[in-house]
């Protein structure tokens, strides 16, 4: 199968994880823009969905999806999202598309947290993917001599703004063996908004394309 047939399917096995008259929570990128493809065959059977971006708001409401205000919403029962990495304790890189501190909101607002990926996601170790930071702009260059002290090669992602109105610092050679504790210090210095290390928030399930079908991982 190709990478676009493994994501297809994996968007549509996660239709089995939104519940009947509930409010889904749908991230960002190509893997979750199958799974809204998908959504829109049951679009009639929930109430709407919380969205990560402007992008994945646009695709729901295209397809005739109500979009919510997260604030306006108390919790909801699952979210659903792609991974850049993931490994076997569910934890994962994000923010690829630039949109990780939204995506983290509404995972936050979750009961559960569904990971959509195919197989080329699932790692040992997170880091072959670079790390991505939101940062205030007038701090980027101060988080990356930060990062640079950590080890890492921290790089301005050039033309991009977040729908925060923020900027994203790649991290390059940055190995994971602790990713909560990783997460937990680069979230403490002035001027980051987000890391993109999901370890708080990791995935309890990840739907895993594989030329076999879809393998379920649980953590």
């Amino acid at each position: 199968m190709t990478q676009d047939e493994l994501k297809a399917l994996v968007g549509q096995a996660a239709l089995a994880y939104v519940q009947p008259g509930s409010i889904v929570g749908v991230g960002t990128g190509s893997t979750v823009n199958c799974f809204i493809d998908a959504l829109a065959g049951i679009k009639d059977r929930i109430v709407g969905a919380v969205s990560s971006s402007e992008r994945s708001s646009e695709r729901l409401r295209a397809h005739g999806i109500a979009v919510l205000d997260s604030n306006a919403v108390d919790s909801i029962p699952v979210y659903v999202d792609g991974a850049d990495e993931i490994d076997h304790h569910g934890f994962m890189i994000k923010g690829g598309g630039a949109a990780l501190t939204r995506e983290k909101i509404v995972a936050d607002i979750a009961k559960s947290f569904i990971c959509i990926a195919d197989e080329s996601k699932l790692v040992d170790t997170l880091g072959r993917f670079p790390v991505p930071v939101e940062v205030i702009p007038m701090a980027a260059a101060q988080i990356a001599r930060r990062l640079r002290a950590l080890g890492g090669d921290a790089r301005l992602r050039v033309g991009v703004v977040t729908d925060n109105g923020c900027s994203i610092l790649d991290v390059h050679g940055m190995a994971l063996i602790d990713p909560m504790a990783m997460e937990r210090e680069i979230n403490q210095w002035p001027g980051v908004v987000s890391v993109g290390i999901f370890a708080r928030h990791r995935a309890g399930v990840c739907l895993l394309g594989t030329a076999q079908g879809v393998k379920t991982l649980t953590f």
